[in-house]
């Protein structure tokens, strides 16, 4: 028999990482609100008979957010065989809040106290026995971390599952609501299934616009009466007094069950007092982000991306393919075709693998052991002051891994505007592609650590500029939504977890390596060896009237004021729109870098001959700034819902890059390189003035929502 089992909780309870326990699945887990924004599915890896859905973390069932809406709606609609409801043992007090809802939905519930590894940790004690008995449901503790007592934890809730309507829901609410509760039910008995009735009440009584029973006209004076008469004794609305009835069901339940035996402050409170402090916190974060790139690019980077790049895919892979296919009497346009275009393309790519992974694992620790949520926290004030809320950097951290995900992630906040702002400059932090590109320029400069920090800080100044610019527009102005966030506790990282993670960022690296950007050195090499009369010669002899140089010198005058007009970057930058690893892929096979002998770094000698410090810059900042892939490009368009603001994202996107660019290089070729101003420096003078005015203008007074709202839509 088929049992299906839904998991809800707080964010920061732990129901991913129990989802990926028992279904063996690879979600994404991180220590913030928003990882899950969509229910996932999977079966239970002990019997596929047991099939798992993981709901968004949630606080309630009001519908105020996108993943409210999801949950409730499949937890009505679909309707579970069970719940298990996942809550944080060691804090008990803020779960149970929505476990006295999910109570009122008619399926039967199952607690699952997680982390009780932690509770244990700081001496805690939890009445279970007692807990079960206030809460009329089984609870079961367990830790989804250690992999403690989750064959108990499934077992008792499968057998709650054959219990359809034999259990009694939390009677959380005092004598009195209960009494203005059971008038409801009976108005609205045979108009609403049995199994949710008292929900529904509840609902109706709390005035929730999207409940929607039909009554006639008598039955709805009848409900109206009731809240009426309720209100005027509470003297709050029907919303406010189901509130504090819950809270203080909830109060009452934790002062009987939970016995703290912590005294004083606790570890992450002690470690929070210094990486949280107003004066430490920022330059802390710095020193830990600068403290990433170092090792990843400087220790990690230097001798083994030489060594990946030159020796083994230059000399052991290229060299030994192209000795074989020599030896086998392969024409010669097929060992170019392998040897310096995918050979070279794809391992100009791999060849950073290894300072991607271990930029990737720094990031996977530093999210399990909590710090990533501390620094929402830290730059939640940054941003407020900016116009974004600390809600809109969550999306923005997801999407220094990728940006489909981050922008995605920007489901979780709740207002419009924000949101649509949030999508808008989601993709102008480096991701995991882009750090390729960063990888790339790194190691052709000496091993420059400092180039990281410089892109990752300039992608939150990108994203700060943007959020002044914007919030005084019509569009956006208002003010950013609240930013209420449950700080987890710190704790030892996982070394599965941790692992798991950086796995799963670098198999979709190295996937992508073998599919698109295969396939894309395959048509980059194709384009640069035949001709525009439809020839095909040698790579030397195509290169300076190849299809490819004649598509790019047609185009390299529109970048040449941003310091790359030379047509091979200008062919990079349009060919890194379908994905941004193929920027360097595309340097790669032009650099010729699987022709050449181990250890004379073609690609190093081709990047050092064709940028200057300027360019470079110009070059890294655009790539960073612009149109993300094609992939993310479709995640705009989806979360904007409407084709005017999915233009206006995209027009803002390449307005932003080239201007922020075209400055960022004609400064540095003056301040840095030594070259003289020119008209070009004279324009983006003018471009700063207009950028300082746009930020500094005062903020417009805010009109009616309905001309706010007319603005693009």
């Amino acid at each position: 028999m088929k049992v299906t089992i839904a998991l809800a909780g707080n964010p920061n309870s732990g129901k991913t990482t129990l989802f990926n326990e028992l279904t063996g699945s690879h979600q994404y887990v991180g220590n913030w609100p928003g990882v899950t924004v969509e229910k996932k599915g999977g079966n239970y890896k002990k019997n596929k008979n047991i099939e798992f859905t993981d709901l968004p973390g949630i606080y309630s069932l009001s519908p105020y957010t996108l993943e409210e809406v999801v949950a409730r709606d499949y937890l009505l609609n679909e309707r579970p065989d069970a719940i298990i409801n996942v809550v944080d043992a060691s804090n008990i007090e803020r779960n149970l809040y929505l476990s006295t809802q999910l109570s009122e939905l008619g399926i039967p519930l199952i607690i699952a106290l997680n982390m009780m590894d932690v509770v244990r940790k700081y001496g805690d004690k939890i009445d279970t026995q007692k807990l079960e008995r206030l809460l009329n449901c089984k609870v079961v503790e367990i830790s989804a971390l250690r992999n403690e007592n989750l064959d108990k934890l499934i077992e008792v809730a499968v057998e709650a599952s054959k219990e359809q309507g034999k259990y009694e829901e939390i009677k959380a609410f005092s004598p009195e609501v209960e009494d203005y509760i059971q008038i409801i039910e009976n108005t609205i008995h045979g108009k609403v299934d049995e199994k949710s009735k008292r929900w529904i009440a509840i609902k109706l009584f709390e005035s929730d616009s999207k409940i929607d029973v039909k009554l006639n006209e008598s039955e709805k004076a009848e409900i109206d009466r009731v809240i009426e008469e309720a209100e005027e004794s509470f003297d709050d609305d029907g919303e406010g007094i189901i509130t504090d009835e819950r809270y203080n069901f909830v109060t009452g339940v934790t002062s009987q069950v939970v016995k703290k035996g912590r005294k004083g402050l606790t570890t992450s409170d002690k470690i929070d007092r210094i990486v949280t402090n107003r004066f430490l916190a920022l330059p802390i974060f710095a020193v830990i982000i600068f403290a990433i790139y170092y090792i990843s690019i400087s220790v990690v980077g230097g001798g083994i991306t030489d060594w990946v790049n030159d020796d083994f895919f230059g000399d052991i892979v290229g060299g030994g393919v192209q000795t074989l296919l020599e030896n086998a009497g392969t024409s010669e346009w097929i060992v170019s075709l392998v040897v310096d275009g995918i050979i070279g393309g794809v391992g100009g790519v791999l060849g950073f693998l290894p300072i991607i992974a271990t930029l990737f694992l720094f990031i996977a620790i530093l999210e399990d052991i909590g710090y990533m949520a501390r620094i929402a926290f830290i730059l939640d004030k940054v941003f407020r002051r900016f116009g974004l809320s600390g809600k809109s950097f969550i999306p923005i951290l997801i999407g220094t891994g990728c940006s489909v995900p981050g922008i995605i992630g920007t489901r979780t906040i709740e207002n419009d505007r924000d949101r649509r702002m949030t999508i808008t400059v989601a993709s102008m932090m480096p991701c995991g592609a882009k750090t390729d590109i960063i990888a790339m320029f790194a190691a052709v400069f000496g091993g420059a650590f400092w180039f990281g920090p410089i892109w990752y800080f300039g992608g939150i100044a990108a994203v700060v500029v943007s959020g002044v610019i914007l919030k005084k527009t019509r569009m956006f102005e208002g003010d950013p939504a609240p930013f209420v966030m449950e700080l987890p506790e710190y704790h030892t990282p996982s070394a599965k977890n941790v692992i798991k993670a950086t796995w799963v960022r670098c198999k979709d690296f190295i996937v992508k390596a073998g599919t698109v950007i295969l396939l894309a050195t395959v048509a980059i090499w194709f384009l640069q060896n035949i001709s525009v009369s439809g020839e095909f010669a040698a790579f030397e002899e195509a290169s300076s009237q190849s299809i490819l140089s004649f598509i790019g010198e047609k185009i390299a005058w529109i970048f040449a004021p941003l310091g790359f007009g030379h047509w091979i970057p200008t062919v990079a930058t349009i060919l890194g729109l379908i994905a941004k690893e193929v920027v360097v892929s595309t340097f790669g096979v032009l650099a010729n870098l699987g022709e050449v002998e181990a250890g004379s770094g073609a690609l190093s000698t081709f990047v050092r001959e064709n940028f200057t410090t300027a360019s470079m810059l110009g070059f890294m900042f655009f790539n960073q700034f612009t149109i993300p892939c094609f992939a993310a490009v479709g995640a705009i368009k989806q979360e904007m819902g409407s084709k005017k603001w999915f233009r206006f994202a995209i027009g803002y996107i390449m307005a932003f890059s080239y201007t922020s660019t075209l400055m960022v290089y004609q400064f540095a070729r003056v301040i840095i390189d030594g070259q003289p101003v020119n008209a070009w420096t004279f324009v983006a003078m003018v471009i700063l003035a207009v950028y300082l005015f746009l930020m500094f203008r005062p903020k417009r007074k805010l009109e009616d929502d309905f001309v706010t709202e007319r603005a693009v839509s």
